[in-house]
């Protein structure tokens, strides 16, 4: 009776259902769990001896969807239903919950009840835990952040009323005491990030890749996680993480979705998501499945890491064009380009500018549109001095509305560029290009309007955009302008190529 209402009450599916916690924080589908879970060795499943750990548990759907399976599996094992659901829930299946609320939202979806040894539970366990924990910690101050996950203690830590989000998984230096015992499998969804005192979306500090890292010290045979697929290409603080992904020969499989709501409907995440799995005992290429937004699949088989690339190149299909540019041993366009916020002024625009005329401009946006406003000149300019009497072009470092390749099809990519005359600076919304004369930043803004510009800047692109955003793009000779049909023909591109670029690439008016 016990296990038939554990296989009907969910319908329909209300996981299926259930509202995110946040663009950070987001259930997973039971769709989307399965498809993870159908990536691992389906004997395991039959295997009593297996354990399963999900240490970011929200609805304890990972959970769930593994003891449908270990039911089904171990039935000739462990003929006696009771004897079978024990065993499983007690021996098989931990969770480490995020928060109190996602504590009893997992255990109502994995035990049928909110506390473990309550009525209808459909294990008698001691605890009201059970194997799904919630321990709620605190964050480790030093210097104004967390010491484990780079919190703001000027945003977390605020009194016992409120979440402090210090995940135990990821707050603890020995994971392996936490059950005191090892797992074969990690699956989970873990926390995107949390604010760092930077700022927030994008800007905030990620913390997924330290569920990933705690995971890989407790070396379980597997590791199955989604999380957002910005550190490919990006990220703040996910150097380190990027460069030990491209590296690890036991990234066996990886789905990469362009857009996020082909997983998580609703959500919006800047680069998509992916999920993947590890394999302890597989080393070499990874099958890669990149799933586009007009709903095509492009497969291909390759390390993740491809020469001396120090990011994940997404879709294949650049790898022929990208090598042709390569080959050229040219400069890169990224020399011209400036750092992040190229001319050191930082705050609100009100503060800056002023109705009374001014010799000086500033480029922002303002009043939601991009314009030059007077500038004080009280004003203080912290660098890029030498460039405030000449010609440059200015683009904008964030662009999500632009799109990336594969989402939308075809993508603008960037936005337009403003050619700005001397005594001209722009606000930290933009990037400077440098071209010292007119005639120069006419012909860089024709070169910046290609379509083969853009695609290169398109494989390096995250929402934040730096000037390494545009390593892949060739310098050119800026004495005259550029057409995509000169560059097709200078880098000797094949009809499919110029067709790639043609498809993927919309043309910017």
């Amino acid at each position: 009776m016990q296990n038939n209402l554990y296989n009907t009450i969910y319908n329909p599916d209300v996981l299926s259902c259930i509202a995110n916690l946040s663009n950070d924080e987001v259930f997973t589908p039971p769709s989307i769990a399965n498809k993870m879970l159908d990536m691992l060795p389906q004997e395991l499943f039959s295997d009593p001896n297996t354990t399963f750990l999900d240490p970011a548990c929200k609805s304890g759907v990972f959970l769930r969807e593994i003891a449908k399976r270990l039911l089904k599996g171990l039935e000739k094992k462990i003929p006696n239903l009771q004897e079978r659901t024990n065993h499983i829930f007690k021996k098989q299946l931990f969770g480490i919950a995020i928060t109190e609320l996602t504590s009893h939202l997992s255990r109502r979806s994995v035990y049928c009840s909110k506390t473990a040894n309550g009525n209808y539970s459909v294990v008698d366990f001691d605890t009201v835990d059970g194997n799904i924990r919630f321990k709620s910690i605190e964050h480790v101050w030093h210097k104004g952040k967390c010491k484990f996950c780079g919190a703001s203690k000027e945003m977390y830590s605020r009194g016992d009323e409120f979440e402090s989000h210090a995940y135990e998984f990821i707050h603890i230096i020995k994971p392996e005491e936490i059950f005191n015992m090892k797992f074969d499998v990690i699956v989970s969804n873990p926390p995107y990030q949390l604010n760092d005192g930077g700022g927030t979306g994008s800007s905030a500090a990620p913390i997924y890749h330290l569920f990933i890292e705690q995971a890989k010290r407790l070396k379980p045979n597997y590791i199955v996680m989604i999380i957002p697929s910005r550190w490919m290409t990006g990220g703040k603080h996910l150097d380190e993480f990027r460069k030990a992904m491209l590296e690890d020969v036991h990234i066996e499989v990886l789905h990469d979705f362009i857009n996020a709501n082909e997983c998580f409907p609703g959500t919006s995440i800047e680069g998509g998501v992916c999920y993947f799995k590890m394999n302890r005992f597989y080393a070499g290429e990874c099958d890669i499945s990149l799933h586009k937004s007009d709903g095509s699949v492009f497969r291909s088989r390759r390390y993740l890491k491809e020469g001396d690339g120090d990011i994940v190149i997404r879709d294949a299909s650049v790898l022929s064009i990208l090598g042709k540019v390569k080959s050229q041993s040219e400069a890169s366009f990224s020399t011209i380009v400036s750092k992040r916020n190229p001319f050191n002024i930082v705050g609100n625009i009100e503060d800056f500018i002023t109705t009374k005329v001014s010799s000086r401009k500033i480029l922002c946006r303002y009043e939601n549109k991009r314009q030059f406003l007077n500038l004080r000149n009280s004003v203080q300019i912290g660098r890029g001095k030498e460039v405030v009497s000449q010609y440059k072009l200015f683009i904008s470092k964030a662009d999500g509305a632009a799109g990336q390749l594969g989402n939308p099809i075809p993508a603008r990519i960037i936005g337009k560029a403003e050619i700005a005359g001397p005594d001209t600076i722009c606000s930290e919304t933009f990037l400077c290009v440098y071209a010292r004369t007119k005639k120069a930043a006419i012909n860089i803004e024709s070169y910046m309007r290609t379509k083969f510009f853009r695609l290169l800047v398109a494989i390096r692109k995250n929402k934040n955009m730096t000037h390494d955003t545009y390593r892949f793009v060739p310098m050119q000779d800026f004495s005259k302008p550029w057409t995509d049909a000169e560059l097709y023909k200078k880098y000797k591109l094949t009809k499919d190529e110029i067709a790639f670029i043609e498809a993927m690439i919309k043309p910017m008016e």
